[in-house]
Formats: C-alpha cells, structure tokens, sequence
C-alpha cells in the first residue's frame, strides 16, 4: 500500500509540478481568514471577497473590532456569513489577546482559536509556516482517498490518521494540494473522467 501511495504521489507530483492551495494570501492571518471562509465555499469565491477584506482589516486587531454588521455583509458571498464573521471575530481577538496579535504556529494553540479545527490548523501550519503538522482533509481529499483505496473511512481525522501511515510526512501538505488538484481536473465527484486520468491503472475505482 505504501508503494502504491508512493506512486500516486510522484505521478501527481508530475501531474501538477507547483501544487500548492488556491486560496491568495500574504501572511499567516490572512491565510486562517481565507480558510474559514472556505468552508462549504469555493476557493474562487474567497478569492473575490478576501482582496477587498485584507485591504479594509490589516490585521487581527482590525478584525477583533470590525462591525460585525459589516464584516457580514463583506462576506455575505462565501455563506454561513453570520458564523463566519463571528468566527472571525473571536479567533482574531483571542489572536491579539493571547497571543500578541501572531498567529499561534502549533496545533494546540490554533484548534484553541473559536471556529478552528484541524482541517484549519493544518492548513494554516503548512501553508503558512511550512510545519508538516498533518494532512488537510477536505471533500476532495475524502472522495478521491476512499476511490483510490487508501481508506475506508468516512471522518476526516480517521482519514487523516490513515493517510498519515501511508504518505510520507515530507509530503504530508503537498499531498492533500495534489489530491484536491486531481479531484478538481480529473477525478470530479459526479463523473470522474476515467479516460484521462494518470492513475487509472491502479485505481480501484477506475473500472467501476
């Protein structure tokens, strides 16, 4: 299995040579706001809205004290708005609060941030920091993990944890980028296109 994962990962890597999230960002703040976002929402979305919010909020303290009417209706686009403004709001005032107004750089300290899970925390640990603190598990990663027979599993952290055992942990955050990439390109969740996919010939699921 090991192998086989090993295989996937150098066909991908070649497939899509500069991998990395799709989300725009500058710093470290910027990264966790534009990962809230996404939630349930496309990257291209949050690439619309988050331009316009990062040159209004420069940092954790402009968003601790934004009006939170506001900041709902800047980000009205991306969904779940009312929760995501007060995500947002919280995370960025415990930011400045405890920890002096940085972006906390281990797991811990992120998933003590309100509306910060894992999926988040890696997020912002490997794209950010470059920290190989887990896989990012996103419906992509889900779909074409369990295709490609490398879980069996439905959660995320159970997930995360089985593909943490196969993937080697210098491509623990490219690895999630190339999966979402393929799953955008190729393997797309209604019909995967089979016929033009790199690793049909040892996926499970290409002959489905």
């Amino acid at each position: 299995m090991k192998e086989r994962t090993s295989t996937i990962i150098a066909r991908l890597k070649k497939e899509f040579p500069d991998a990395k999230t799709a989300l725009e960002f500058s710093n470290p703040l910027q990264l966790l706001i534009s990962t809230i976002l996404s939630a349930q929402c496309t990257d291209v979305r949050v690439n619309i809205v988050t331009p316009v919010l990062f040159a209004k909020y420069r940092n954790a303290k402009d968003f601790a004290l934004a009006d939170r009417t506001e900041l709902e209706t800047e980000i009205r686009s991306t969904g779940f708005y009312r929760m995501k403004a007060r995500h947002i709001m919280e995370a960025c005032a415990e930011i400045e609060n405890r920890f002096y107004g940085q972006v906390p750089q281990t797991m811990e300290d992120l998933m003590s941030l309100p509306g910060v899970g894992r999926k988040t925390a890696n997020c912002v640990m490997g794209g950010a920091y470059g920290i190989k603190s887990g896989i990012v598990v996103d419906t992509h990663v889900i779909r074409l993990s369990n295709r490609l027979g490398l879980t069996k599993n439905e959660s995320p952290e159970k997930i995360e944890q089985d593909l943490i055992e196969l993937v080697p942990k210098k491509e623990w955050y490219r690895f999630s980028n190339l999966l979402i990439l393929h799953g955008r390109k190729t393997c797309k969740a209604r019909k995967p296109l089979c016929d033009k996919c790199v690793l049909s010939d040892i996926c499970p699921s290409a002959s489905i």
